[in-house]
């Protein structure tokens, strides 16, 4: 099983924390199973934290190039991994969608030129980091706002306004990145068009600049980068950074969205920490939306006011309804992977670190109900019972350690056929668990359970269960006692 790398300090758990999850995921549509899909989650992640390292990160980083939030950040390491995998011989382990699309035209954007790239990958690069996660958190990982204000260190109050400000600022920057590619002559005679048409909810779409969205790409994605109605902002952001598999990633963060909710309904489920930045984007925000302002309004008026296309003058009635361009933004995705049914998420062989502590009356600070970190598991598993011979042995494995929390790894073999099974234990010094993976968990007290996910309830005689988890301690981190599975005492070794 891969091995995580080591966070080195405190910020660096905290970003385990907050992108493991997304990252598996996003691995997980790439690849065939879980094994692999752990393997290309622990490379990719590995590689994205070293670009961080060498970037700067902390509050003293100094000026860097653009680049993406740390979330697509990291899910575009996944896409550059598999790349890799592909060309180093190992694209056995890679979904076989992708691999066709890793040595198509399509995937050759993402490498080739800069001009040549996605507009919403080029848009979203071009913002303050800060700007850009809002929208990306709030657009693609379907984060509740006052989720999203409290991990950027915004006023609950205010983000809705904020976010309203970052669309028309990353569609600034599309319009400018859309003019700014090559492109040829029928391309060029529709640009400033169709940033008139989708400006207004109210301007119908001319049958020939349909007829061209239909047939070129470039075009497609900047329009639905453009239009801020509709509801398509989502699928272009995706789409237009991922890439491969982007629709399939947004449904499932969707419905893990909507898994939080019903899980914790009105709940500030997020404690992780501020970032900084945030002011001295809203500032520079400002000075750039302005600019936006006055730059758009004189290209609108040359648009609308362009002879010799009748397509223009339909364009300017205000009495046209409004219709969607016949090309579907995301047209450079491959269907057949976009519209699979999601896998549930293969386990790691180690965790992402973090360095929030919960509380005993806090739930899970972002859990991502994926099938493995909901804590719903049954608290009420009868103690073992020491009189019998174990029926298994188990290893608890304290993988990493910091200030104030650790990740842990519990392996149990078991001696009969299992189907369905909740694995139980005791802490001494009052530690909790915060996040795990390839369970379900609950902790009443110092009992912890931890009950299978749907897709490892089944295990030979002989077989082994493995999951980890995050969690948190004060004053000692002693390890686990009292391990049993389903009732009866496992013979258990610390490690």
């Amino acid at each position: 099983m891969p091995d995580l790398p080591t966070p080195q300090d405190a910020t660096e758990a905290a970003l385990f924390a907050e992108c493991w999850d997304a990252v598996l995921s996003y691995a997980d549509l790439c690849t065939v199973g879980p094994e692999s899909a752990g393997h290309l989650a622990s490379e990719a992640f590995a590689a994205g934290l070293r670009e961080a390292r060498e970037a700067g990160t902390g509050p003293g980083a100094a000026r860097r190039p653009a680049r993406l939030p740390r979330v697509p950040l990291l899910l575009v390491a996944v896409r550059t991994t598999a790349a890799a995998w592909e060309e180093g011989g190992r694209g056995d382990g890679l979904d076989p969608d992708l691999r066709l699309w890793l040595n198509s035209e399509q995937a050759a954007r993402y490498s080739g030129p800069p001009l040549g790239r996605p507009v919403a990958l080029r848009g979203l690069r071009d913002m303050q980091e800060p700007d850009a996660a809002l929208l990306w958190l709030t657009e693609v990982e379907a984060l509740p706002p006052h989720v999203v204000a409290r991990r950027l260190g915004l006023d609950p109050a205010t983000v809705s306004d904020e976010l309203a400000q970052v669309r028309a600022l990353f569609r600034d920057r599309c319009r400018r990145n859309h003019l700014d590619t090559p492109m040829d002559a029928r391309c060029r005679s529709y640009a400033r068009l169709l940033d008139a048409v989708n400006r207004s909810p109210a301007a119908d779409m001319p049958g020939d600049l349909s007829r061209h969205l239909a047939t070129c790409v470039p075009c497609a994605e900047a329009a639905a980068c453009l239009r801020p109605h509709g509801g398509g902002l989502p699928a272009a952001l995706a789409g237009g950074v991922l890439g491969w598999g982007g629709l399939a990633y947004l449904e499932r963060r969707r419905r893990a969205a909507e898994a939080r909710l019903a899980a914790h309904p009105g709940a500030d489920t997020d404690t992780g920490p501020a970032r900084p930045g945030a002011q001295k984007a809203r500032m520079v925000r400002g000075a750039l939306l302005v600019t936006a302002v006055l730059v758009s309004g004189l290209a609108l008026a040359v648009s609308m006011t362009q002879g010799g296309s009748s397509a223009g003058a339909r364009a300017a009635d205000g009495d046209l309804t409004e219709r969607r361009p016949a090309a579907d933004p995301t047209i450079s995705l491959p269907v057949t992977a976009a519209t699979r049914p999601a896998r549930e998420a293969p386990k790691p062989s180690a965790s992402a670190s973090r360095s929030t502590d919960p509380s005993p009356r806090d739930p899970d600070p972002d859990p991502e109900p994926q099938g493995t970190t909901s804590p719903t598991a049954r608290p009420d598993t009868p103690r073992p019972s020491t009189s019998a011979t174990p029926s298994c042995t188990a290893v608890y494995d304290l993988v990493n350690e910091w200030t104030d929390g650790f990740q842990a790894i519990v392996t149990v073999t078991t001696d009969r056929p299992l189907d369905g099974w909740s694995v139980a234990w005791s802490f001494r010094d009052g530690q909790r668990v915060g996040q795990m993976w390839d369970a379900a968990y609950a902790q009443n007290g110092p009992r912890v359970t931890a009950s299978a996910a749907d897709y490892n309830k089944s295990v030979a005689a002989g077989g082994k269960i493995t999951f980890g988890f995050l969690g948190s301690w004060r004053g000692a981190n002693s390890p686990a006692y009292d391990l049993a599975l389903d009732g009866r005492a496992c013979a258990l070794k610390t490690g």
